[in-house]
């Protein structure tokens, strides 16, 4: 739900030629969604009791997204973070429970469980804090604490690591990897509904929907070419690394349905946004993708480096598109030129495997 609504607000603020106010507040809450998932991830993949108590926190990790995705739309329009800020709160409350049950339980790990309590208790009242400053210092004041978020795990485990499941951790990522993708396909659906009600079925439109299916699919395919989790077992050492490079994929992917719905809608409707943003609108995300999981595979050995030379091409193509719009090349036709390069770098990762 939460990112459904960031993914919306986010097609608006580029239809309207507003990226530079649109794509700051996406990251902003994309962050908050996200890094809440991963630490309950983490957290579960040292401590999945699933006990009573173990639910009820879920329950209120619910409600808590739910909460930050009501202030969604003010976070966009007014740059109120207000009912963002709380329910990340609530969520991140909530985590400060589990790892004081994890303290009291584990207390062989006890002081990095109550390293995890101090450090996102203080990192917790810093948001509040920041909801009463001037609005000149919001971007520096949310760039702080981000840094600020990151570290507490990496300071955390400084001695004595939590435990957790390399093959679980990748089936989490690839699970949420799949709700993203699933964003992308509802974005572009619903597009693609309201612009047969309004207009009708065209050629423009086919092109799109099959390009944007494509796209998706390439895309999916080539996330889950290599197996993430036999990486993972295999270089422990960059789980941090793996783990935090994540925000880039997850983020691009759903940017992705912004920008494909905004690509159906530009066929029906007259936008404020030029051609060319809209097509940056797909080529930019998918560039940021199709790099990063080769960046993230990579070091873990699960996907050839001479590789390198076959990804940047593939950002180099699909960056070169927007300027083709701008000389002219028409939207549909530019989408289903992006799904090109994705679609040629899951052959060179099947050839690479033998065909299987």
């Amino acid at each position: 739900v939460a990112v459904s609504q960031i993914a919306r607000e986010l097609g608006h603020g580029i239809a309207d030629d507003h990226p530079g106010d649109a794509i700051p507040a996406y990251l902003m809450v994309f962050f908050a969604i996200w890094w809440a998932w991963m630490n309950f991830t983490w957290f579960a993949s040292a401590y999945d009791t699933d006990d009573v108590p173990y639910r009820l926190l879920t329950l209120v990790q619910m409600g808590g997204v739910l909460v930050l995705a009501a202030g969604v739309p003010g976070a966009f329009e007014r740059r109120d973070f207000t009912a963002v800020t709380l329910g990340y709160v609530v969520m991140r409350v909530a985590m400060l429970a589990q790892w004081s049950r994890a303290a009291r339980a584990d207390l062989e790990r006890r002081t990095t469980a109550l390293r995890y309590v101090a450090g996102t208790a203080l990192v917790q009242a810093g948001w509040l804090l920041r909801l009463a400053l001037p609005d000149s210092w919001a971007t520096w004041s949310f760039l702080v604490l981000v840094v600020a978020e990151l570290l507490v795990p990496v300071w955390a485990e400084r001695g004595s690591t939590a435990t957790w499941h390399p093959h679980h951790i990748a089936e989490r990522y690839g699970l949420f990897t799949i709700i993203v993708l699933g964003e992308c396909v509802l974005a572009a659906t619903t597009a693609v509904q309201v612009a047969v009600s309004e207009g009708g079925v065209s050629a423009d439109l086919l092109v799109v929907a099959f390009g944007g299916l494509v796209l998706i699919f390439a895309l999916w395919w080539l996330y889950f070419l290599r197996p993430a989790g036999v990486g993972l077992e295999r270089r422990p050492e960059l789980s941090f690394f793996w783990g935090y490079g994540h925000y880039g994929i997850f983020a691009g992917l759903a940017a992705l349905g912004a920008g494909l719905e905004v690509t159906t809608e530009a066929l029906t409707h007259h936008l404020e946004a030029s051609d060319t943003l809209v097509a940056g609108a797909v080529a930019v995300p998918v560039a940021v993708v199709v790099l990063l999981v080769w960046a993230l595979h990579a070091p873990l050995g699960t996907a050839p480096r001479s590789d390198a030379v076959f990804f940047l091409g593939a950002v180099v193509a699909l960056l070169a598109v927007p300027a083709l719009v701008a000389a002219g090349l028409g939207l549909p036709i530019a989408v289903a030129l992006l799904a090109l390069p994705v679609a040629a770098l899951v052959v060179v990762g099947i050839r690479h495997d033998g065909g299987s």
